[in-house]
């Protein structure tokens, strides 16, 4: 779906979905629970389902309800399984490891961009540690042999979708393990809320050491809580003008891009901000920076390992709109120029288009968004709820 936006600024109330990075991980921990857990995530996505499907052929028995997921988790896993990642590199990263933990034959099932990504040094590590992976096809990875328990060290630099996939494994491994992180840890809240997960179902990771052999055991109910990365757009919205109040938001959770409130008041004045720990944020914060002062965006180069290179689609993004952005290195310079409008192709990635959504409200021009329909790999409801907020928008035919 590609769709013609018209100016206009956003007002109203809207209340964050939840947030995807948390279901990922609570649907895990549920899955190799000791008893059913209720999950309560009234939106889905995309990622979120890709995840439910590979917990699936691992024996679980996940279901869509009302309000949620009712997890029957796993009594005996299959000696091989199929497993689709769809698009998502989450999922892929988390549940690699724990197939080599399980000793499943396990072939992986990629799309788009997600044969491209990175899985070294996981990879290696794996294999290290008793595990052969080889890639059959373009789209598929398969990993067979049993993982063993003991030291894992990993670099800290490349994903620390690593970390959280290894964590998981060495509880389902037999003995104690320990995850040794070699380097800077990047993105660090997100490896705190695997922990924090982990924990609520009994499992004790401090310092990365993990005694094996354990079932995870289920609290009952939870509930996934608001998703800071997408409630991210309306408050870079609200930010430029807007009438926005966004509920359901945690200013204590231990998602890393809470801190996009202090990014946003920063970029009042020109700013240099670290993408180290929130890469997710950049493209809309440097949609913003356009708009107000200006702003230089450091530690950038993991954004190029994403849905797309992001570190040049979100340039691209910001200078077909009339705006004016480069790339030094790892970092982003953006100038606060302001917006005319134009044709922004989105190339397959959710939070290019949200982002050129949010650039649209302050355009002096319609905006044209190329592959709008990708926002449904984290925010299906994206457009609806744009519409709602008074965003006016039609379908573009090419």
């Amino acid at each position: 779906m590609d769709i013609i936006i018209h100016p206009k600024r956003l007002s109203g109330e809207i209340r964050a979905i939840p947030s995807k990075s948390q279901a990922h991980r609570l649907l895990i921990c549920a899955a190799f629970a000791d008893a059913p857990t209720s999950l309560s995530c009234t939106d889905t996505n995309r990622d979120i389902e890709a995840t439910v499907s590979c917990l699936n052929a691992l024996g679980a028995a996940i279901q869509r309800t009302t309000e949620g997921y009712r997890v029957i988790p796993t009594v005996s896993v299959p000696h091989q399984a199929i497993l689709d990642c769809g698009e998502s590199g989450s999922t892929l990263r988390f549940m690699l490891p724990i197939v080599g933990a399980l000793g499943v034959d396990a072939t992986f099932q990629m799309a788009g961009r997600l044969p491209q990504r990175p899985l070294s040094p996981l990879w290696e590590e794996m294999e290290r540690m008793g595990c052969a992976i080889s890639r059959p096809t373009e789209a598929t990875l398969r990993c067979q042999g049993q993982l063993q328990s003991g030291d894992f060290t990993i670099s800290g630099g490349v994903s620390s979708q690593f970390i959280t996939g290894l964590l998981y494994a060495a509880a389902l491994l037999p003995d104690s393990s320990r995850i040794h992180i070699s380097g800077k840890l990047e993105s660090k809240p997100y490896v705190a809320m695997t922990q924090q997960a982990m924990t609520l179902f009994g499992i004790d990771t401090k310092d990365f050491c993990v005694s094996g052999g354990q079932r995870f055991r289920t609290p009952g109910d939870l509930t996934v809580e608001g998703d800071w990365s997408n409630g991210a757009f309306w408050l870079a919205a609200n930010a430029l003008g807007g009438n926005l109040t966004v509920t359901n938001l945690d200013s204590g959770s231990t998602q890393g891009d809470r801190i996009v409130g202090a990014h946003l008041s920063a970029l009042d004045d020109f700013a240099v901000i670290d993408a180290t720990d929130t890469p997710d944020l950049v493209p809309v914060l440097a949609i913003v920076a356009g708009a107000k002062k200006g702003a230089t965006f450091i530690n950038c180069g993991r954004l190029r390992l994403k849905e797309t290179d992001r570190l040049t689609t979100t340039a691209a993004m910001i200078n077909a709109l009339g705006g004016v952005a480069r790339i030094q290195g790892d970092s982003l310079i953006v100038h606060g120029t302001g917006y005319q409008g134009g044709i922004v192709d989105a190339t397959n990635d959710h939070r290019i288009a949200m982002s050129a959504a949010v650039a649209a409200t302050v355009c002096k021009e319609s905006v044209t968004i190329l592959s709008a329909h990708e926002v449904s790999k984290s925010y299906p409801s994206f457009w609806k709820d744009y519409q709602m907020l008074g965003g006016r928008y039609e379908q573009y035919i090419r």
